[in-house]
């Protein structure tokens, strides 16, 4: 397992960092974080199709994401048109 520093350690760096240089020109970050995302999506699709126990059971495991998704989505819209009423938006 990870420890937990390795994880927050650059997190509290990065926000110093940009705490630091704020008054400074903007950096557009915008590449280097999708580049940085589609090496982690690359990842996790070869951790996912080197490992024959995960990749067995990924039609049980989607039908259920499937699901969370399809119900957070849902219950996200009701809930914004219910508050957009009770506020006369």
């Amino acid at each position: 397992m990870v420890n937990f520093a390795v994880l927050v350690l650059p997190l509290i760096a990065g926000l110093f960092l940009g705490y630091l240089l704020r008054e400074r020109k903007k950096v557009n970050l915008a590449k280097v974080t999708l580049a940085i995302i589609l090496i982690l999506i690359f990842s996790l699709g070869f951790s996912i199709g080197s490992n024959n126990e995960l990749l067995g059971a990924i039609p049980n495991v989607g039908l259920s994401a499937l699901l969370m998704a399809l119900l957070a989505i849902g219950f996200s819209v009701l809930f914004v048109a219910l508050i957009r009423r009770r506020m006369k938006i």
